[in-house]
């Protein structure tokens, strides 16, 4: 159970999200009609931001710039009261920026990911930050930082005994992480990501292979493992067995988020000692939350709407 002083430290990316929404089947070559959209974003930054929501503690770790944007990316953590004291801003650098092109379902078609700003994230400005890494009661990090920073943090992690879980963000950014599967305490990867995780020749694609996937991934030492399936729902493993929780149908109106979501909710569940097999229901209840509006995290998120997905 997270105690009263307790806080969640959250390592990673946090920018702009500029999204895309066409009203009719995309036509390449020509300008579509249809809706354009921007907030805050950023895989760490919304996870944080989910974790705030349901009034989890939490402090921030990430680079921004010096710029408009970056003041609204932390205004917008700090109106939550995510603690930024420790928010790196640099001079001459631009806020990160991820920009999604949705299909008319609000399902991701294709994104571009401008990041590079997270190279300011050093081992240097890790160890600069120790002492939050010392009192965090756990530790939650996506795979945008360099992978010199990734090292340091799991270095950092293992000497205060702290627990790390880990969002892989992409295929291409997941690699990062492999070394370091016996580290984690939990590992969410989508279907697509476990490629690169569990250097299986194909990606999980279903039920049965995705809970195959995160069998694979607590054999190589991860402690609980959750391997998404899009719309079917999500497949986890620990050391305990593991099971299948299946997505209920709804209308989505944009995907984008969605997976961060489902990461919080999981992460909240096993901090208030919740049983694996509901804290895996909350992430589905909650990524479904998200699917349903334009927002990146859902306002209408709280810890008593995430306890009603269990009734």
């Amino acid at each position: 159970m997270i105690e009263e002083d307790d806080f969640v430290l959250v390592v990673g990316s946090a920018g702009i999200d500029m999204k895309g929404k066409p009203d009719g089947p995309l036509k390449s070559g020509i300008p579509n009609q249809g809706h354009i959209r921007n907030s805050v974003g950023g895989v760490a930054r919304n996870i944080a931001e989910n974790l705030a929501r349901l009034e989890i503690p939490v402090v921030l770790l990430t680079a921004v710039g010096d710029d408009a944007e970056g003041e609204r990316v932390i205004d917008a953590c700090e109106a939550l009261d995510i603690d930024c004291d420790s928010v790196l801003t640099v001079d001459d650098a631009r806020t990160g920026t991820y920009m999604a092109l949705l299909t008319p379902e609000g399902e991701l078609d294709v994104a571009i990911s401008d990041f590079e700003i997270m190279r300011y994230l050093t081992p240097a400005y890790l160890h600069e930050n120790e002492d939050l890494f010392e009192d965090a009661a756990m530790v939650v990090i996506d795979a945008t930082m360099t992978p010199e920073s990734i090292k340091t943090v799991f270095e950092l992690a293992e000497k205060y005994d702290v627990p790390v879980c880990a969002d892989p963000t992409t295929p291409e950014l997941a690699t990062k992480l492999c070394d370091y599967i016996p580290q984690l305490y939990l590992v969410v990867p989508n279907a697509a990501e476990t490629t690169a995780l569990c250097g299986l020749q194909n990606p999980a694609k279903d039920r049965d292979s995705a809970i195959e996937a995160a069998r694979h991934l607590v054999t190589l030492g991860t402690e609980i493992a959750v391997v998404t399936v899009g719309e079917e729902g999500l497949s986890y493993a620990d050391s305990n067995g593991g099971g299948f929780i299946k997505a209920p149908k709804v209308h989505v109106v944009d995907s984008t988020g969605a997976g961060d979501a489902l990461s919080a909710a999981i992460i909240f569940g096993l901090l208030n000692d919740i049983a694996i097999d509901d804290a895996m229901k909350l992430g589905v209840g909650a990524a479904a939350l998200t699917l349903q509006t334009r927002e990146t995290v859902p306002h209408a998120l709280n810890p008593e709407t995430l306890y009603d997905m269990l009734a």
